[in-house]
């Protein structure tokens, strides 16, 4: 019974030859030539079912393979030899990624035709899929931060060392200051942490920062957006998306009662206001007069009224929530003798 060849695999090659192919069918074994057209190929009969060929080398279009067998020859498939071209790379996109991987770009050039491998710093690709002769779409495997040399691998050899991905490590935040804000926004924080560059977002739990800047790999500004509660802040960069650190939205504070609300001109007056979202003030002002004075509880702050002028003046609390509303307080002049 003659042999058959149900499939060849690749289906292409350059016309210099040298293209390792595999074919499969039946009764395989006991073939003595495995030919490409009329010329005939150094080949391997692995089993019944398949044998490897090598490719001789022939002008380009179509070639008819057939094995030739004592019991008759096969039926033919066809591999078509094409002319040779080295392909080149000349575009990345996007240009960077983290190192963990993972990250799909689009290679642009020439001669992707038939492209057997991708490449990034000797690493094979995830994965990859060529979409043209001049387009291939990857995923990037993991590598170690720095450039990478991308290559491309096809019939007409590998792509020379011209192009690039940059693997960034991933961004690390250490601490924010301050570490909380009004619920209002517009507090303006440090961030320390490192592989900062090329920050794409600032994020307030999930949140856009109102406004950032770099200031360097170590260090960004950034002006916290409107908010509530608790918002862990994360940064996003090529490298990927950071550690959160913590960062908390405190209420405004209010003023309900000053006890007492009256007192001499001249300091020492001890005075107790109550109100709400106490607990982080930082000054207690008469007027323009910043007084001392002990946090007692999120609704209690004792100060001591500095002196003053006689008459009235507003009593205020700032806390990491902002300003209070005042409340009056009035300074009574000595009697005279």
């Amino acid at each position: 019974m003659p042999p058959t060849i149900s499939t060849i695999n690749p289906t292409q090659g350059p016309t210099t030859g040298g293209t390792i192919v595999t074919l499969t069918g039946t009764a395989m074994t006991g073939t003595t030539a495995v030919r490409f057209g009329s010329t005939n190929a150094t080949f391997t009969v692995n089993s019944a079912t398949q044998i490897t060929a090598v490719s001789p080398p022939r002008a380009a279009g179509a070639a008819a393979v057939t094995l030739i067998h004592p019991t008759g020859n096969s039926n033919s498939v066809t591999f078509t030899y094409v002319v040779t071209q080295v392909p080149q790379v000349t575009g990345v996109t996007p240009a960077s990624g983290p190192t963990a991987g993972g990250t799909t770009v689009i290679l642009t050039g020439t001669g992707f035709t038939g492209a057997t491998a991708v490449g990034f710093a000797g690493a094979p690709a995830t994965s990859f899929l060529v979409n043209s002769a001049t387009q291939i779409t990857a995923v990037t495997p993991a590598g170690a931060a720095g450039a990478a040399v991308v290559t491309v691998t096809a019939p007409g050899g590998t792509s020379a060392p011209d192009a690039f991905f940059f693997y960034a490590a991933p961004p690390a935040l250490h601490n924010s200051s301050p570490a909380q804000g009004p619920t209002a926004g517009g507090t303006v924080i440090t961030l320390s942490g490192s592989n900062l560059l090329d920050t794409s977002a600032v994020l307030f739990g999930s949140t856009n920062a109102a406004s950032f800047t770099v200031v360097s790999a170590t260090q960004i500004t950034a002006s916290t957006p409107p908010g509530t509660g608790s918002a862990p802040i994360t940064v996003v960069t090529p490298g990927g998306t950071s550690n959160p650190v913590a960062f908390a939205y405190v209420a405004p504070p209010t003023l309900s009662t000053l006890v007492p609300d009256t007192g001499p001109a001249s300091a020492g007056t001890v005075v107790t206001l109550t109100g709400a979202n106490l607990a982080t003030t930082s000054a207690v002002t008469f007027g323009t007069t910043v007084a001392s004075f002990t946090v007692v509880s999120d609704t209690q702050v004792i100060a001591v009224a500095p002196a003053g002028a006689p008459g009235p003046v507003t009593v205020s609390v700032t806390t990491a929530g902002g300003i209070s509303p005042g409340l009056p307080y009035t300074r009574t002049a000595m009697p005279g003798i």
